[in-house]
């Protein structure tokens, strides 16, 4: 994915020099201004997802953040490994571990079926949902992001069962 990599070190470019030159093996850049220059210096934080090895050396080049699909406790514990390991040093610690997780709640019904494993297993409780995101978190995952295959006329009733029942077990 040398395209990738050099679409990211191209945008860091842009989020840091004004006017920004560049040159890469798919993008050049001669005297390049953003319109409105990023809040954060050094531009937006970036999250790069994927399992591959080439995927891990790329969030330790150009993310601040990995970001996976459905993970469990395992795969999180195994990429934290891979990267540090990736990275020979302690800066695999500077990473943000960041997942989206799939959640059905009972009595709701889904509209699609998971692409992964569903959080709380395939008949959730709170105190299962709970469980999982606690053992993620273990693992190292500090950011996780909630989807919900629901229809749209479901979606409040969800997140409501999501804050009444599964939030308050959270610590």
């Amino acid at each position: 994915m040398a395209r990738t990599d050099d679409h990211l070190a191209a945008a860091r470019a842009l989020w840091t020099r004004r006017p920004a030159d560049f040159d890469g093996p798919f993008t050049t850049l001669r005297s390049a201004n953003l319109g409105v220059p990023p809040v954060t210096a050094g531009g937006p934080p970036v999250w790069v997802g994927g399992h591959s090895d080439a995927a891990l050396r790329r969030v330790l080049r150009y993310g601040d953040g990995w970001y996976g699909t459905g993970v469990d406790a395992a795969e999180v514990t195994d990429v934290r490994r891979r990267l540090r390991d990736l990275a020979g040093t302690d800066d695999a610690d500077r990473l943000t571990l960041a997942s989206v997780v799939f959640l059905t709640p009972p009595g709701v019904p889904a509209v699609v079926p998971p692409p992964g494993r569903p959080l709380g297993g395939e008949a959730p409780t709170a105190a299962g949902v709970a469980d999982d995101l606690g053992r993620l978190a273990e693992a190292g995952l500090t950011v996780c992001t909630l989807w919900l295959p629901v229809a749209a006329g479901h979606l409040e009733e969800a997140m409501e069962w999501v804050a009444a029942e599964v939030v308050p077990r959270l610590t």
